[in-house]
């Protein structure tokens, strides 16, 4: 049987297939050499009175911090207030994404507080945005729908209410999440670790802690030549510059500053390519045969 692996601990993990869930191991070389990542489709099979996990399938994509495979979407959860969005977070967010083939998706809540359209518009037409009342669950319907069927994480720092929001777009699950919890023989007090909790009509999403402080190189090193391609629109202008190695960041006849002048990329989503950029020129090429998110 294929499954899909939810939950892990140790050498134990939780996996679910079509309605039905089981509590594996991992058989043989499989538990000695290999990494069983949440999100992984793995082959399952009844033996010897336990589920045992017998394959891995490849990966569409993976990430090292926290260790997740398979993702359809990073849902980046900011606060409209109380802590205020922090917009280069935000952006290296949705870079890291775009360059491991994961779909951002970006939520703002609080909206009882604050509305949040200032922060939404710079990025509604490059990424599905959504707006959250956690108080209310207004607008976490329209969000539920969006992720229905697909393998999702949460990314964002403390006190942006992920908690409410998944409350909210999935009632019941961290309840459930905590039974799969005993069933693994954890306990509440248990360091945490990456849980998938299902969402209404099918699919999966997480609250992942170890988005929380962010730093671009620990999740993958995106050069400094990729790194125009993780913002999306940049895409239509960067292959008119006058110059090929152009870095978008200074040059004469560059079109991504033309377009940026004529108000088509938003000036704070420059900035963050600039800071990015510059934190990009001081990778080592060495790096591209040691890291182990290198790029493709």
């Amino acid at each position: 049987m294929t499954a899909r692996v939810i939950s892990s601990f140790g050498d134990t993990f939780s996996v679910a297939a079509d309605g039905f869930k089981a509590v594996c191991r991992a058989r043989g070389v499989l538990r000695t050499k290999t990494s069983i990542l949440c999100g992984d489709i793995v082959e399952i099979e009844y033996s010897g009175g336990e589920w045992v996990i017998t394959e891995i399938y490849p990966r569409k994509n993976e990430i090292v911090r926290p260790p997740i495979a398979n993702l359809d979407n990073l849902v980046i959860v900011c606060s409209s207030t109380s802590p205020p969005p922090d917009i280069a977070m935000i952006d290296k967010f949705t870079a890291v994404a775009v360059y491991k083939d994961i779909d951002p998706v970006i939520v703002f809540t609080k909206t009882d507080v604050r509305s949040a359209d200032e922060y939404a518009s710079v990025y509604r037409g490059i990424f599905p945005v959504f707006t959250v009342n956690n108080t209310t669950g207004e607008g976490a319907a329209q969000l539920s729908e969006f992720l229905k069927g697909k393998f999702s994480a949460l990314a964002g720092n403390s006190g942006v209410g992920k908690s409410s929001l998944i409350n909210n777009i999935c009632p019941g699950a961290m309840a459930e999440t905590g039974e799969i919890s005993r069933k693994l023989g954890r306990g509440r007090n248990t360091t945490r670790r990456t849980e998938f909790m299902p969402l209404p009509g099918g699919g999966y999403i997480a609250d992942t802690p170890g988005f929380a402080a962010f730093s671009t190189e620990r999740y993958v090193a995106i050069f400094k030549e990729d790194l125009a391609g993780c913002f999306p629109e940049f895409r239509e202008f960067a292959d008119k510059c006058r110059y090929t190695d152009c870095s978008h960041t200074k040059e004469q006849g560059c079109a991504v500053l033309e377009a940026l002048a004529e108000g088509k990329i938003k000036p704070s989503r420059h900035r963050s390519y600039v800071e990015m950029y510059r934190e990009a020129e001081k990778l080592k090429p060495w790096l591209l045969n040691k890291d182990p998110e290198k790029p493709r």
